[in-house]
């Protein structure tokens, strides 16, 4: 399939035929939720943490006595059953990561990636090349209309373009090694540069 390849002024540079077992997939709903499920779950901490009764600050002195009160026989305060006492069962650190073979990964981008192409998302840049000029660039990007975009670059990320790009709110880029699957499902537009595609190419089939 062919797509219009363009420059960040607007103007149109060529086109380029795009691999049919990337971006002409019929997007799978199951699919990109297992991937996206794999990676929010890494990325959590998992460092939440309760105290246990062992771990709670208090007299281990007998409340009261063990008979005659009508009541329930307790030994300590820092039972779970009092105001302050200890918490039953409550989180402790833990990694919340699980595993997911790496085939199954390249294919979650693959659909990823045919979802924006059918949802007429995807945008194919011939560089992203700047002058590291913060103003310019801003105006670029308002001109093309792009709110909440993610660039993908080639193997590395132009230096002078990273530096006008970060102070742009909405405008995230990334090299081809770091394109994942939440980061492009997250924007509202997906933007790869030629040096891009052929990278995503080779790192896919």
């Amino acid at each position: 399939m062919k797509l219009d390849v363009i420059k960040l002024d607007g103007k149109k540079a060529g086109s380029v035929d795009l691999d049919e077992a990337l971006f002409g997939l019929e997007p799978r709903a199951d699919i990109l939720h297992r991937v996206v499920r794999w990676q929010r779950n890494n990325a959590q901490q998992g460092t939440h943490k309760v105290k246990t009764r062992s771990e709670v600050k208090y007299s281990t002195k007998k409340i009261y006595r063990q008979k005659g009160t009508g009541g329930a026989r307790h030994g300590a305060r820092s039972a779970p059953i009092f105001r302050g006492g200890g918490i039953y069962k409550g989180p402790t650190p833990r990694s919340h990561g699980h595993e997911l073979t790496k085939k199954f990964r390249k294919l979650g981008l693959r659909h990823a990636l045919s979802a924006k192409m059918k949802a007429g998302e995807l945008v194919i840049l011939d560089d992203a090349a700047s002058a590291g000029k913060t103003a310019a660039l801003a105006k670029q990007v308002k001109d093309l209309g792009w709110k909440r975009a993610l660039i993908i670059d080639g193997a590395s990320v132009n230096e002078d373009f990273a530096t006008a790009a970060r102070n742009i709110e909405g405008l995230d880029i990334l090299p081809t090694m770091g394109a994942n699957v939440y980061d492009i499902l997250k924007r509202d537009t997906l933007v790869i540069t030629k040096a891009g595609i052929e990278a995503l190419e080779a790192r896919l089939k």
